[in-house]
């Protein structure tokens, strides 16, 4: 039976040979990968800010404010999770339509 020191020797040795394997396979990764970006287009640019996809850094505008709250609170009626004021607000029974930004 193998003793806790010589398994340990075992593992480092593999996990020697398993980091120069990557090393020898990066290269040929990387050159795969520049191919692969040439045949599509796909700058480094797309890459780093996921412009390909659409989803960029700057690509999302902020909807205009629709409705201003008793405090001055901004809210632009989009979907999702409602502000806190315009749940009191409803829960009152009001309506929200009385805050709505003359356009």
């Amino acid at each position: 039976m193998a003793t806790y020191a010589e398994l340990k020797a075992q593992a480092e040795a593999l996990l020697a040979q398993a980091e120069q394997l990557r090393k020898q396979e990066r290269a040929g990764v990387i050159a795969e990968i520049r191919a692969r970006m040439a045949e599509y287009g796909i700058t480094a640019d797309e890459l780093a800010t996921g412009a390909a996809r659409g989803k960029g850094k700057g690509t999302r505008t902020k909807a205009a404010p629709k409705y201003r709250g008793p405090n001055g609170e901004l809210w632009s009626g989009g979907p999702g999770r409602k502000p806190e004021w315009v749940r009191k607000i409803l829960e009152a029974g009001g309506n929200i339509e009385n805050f709505r930004i003359a356009s």
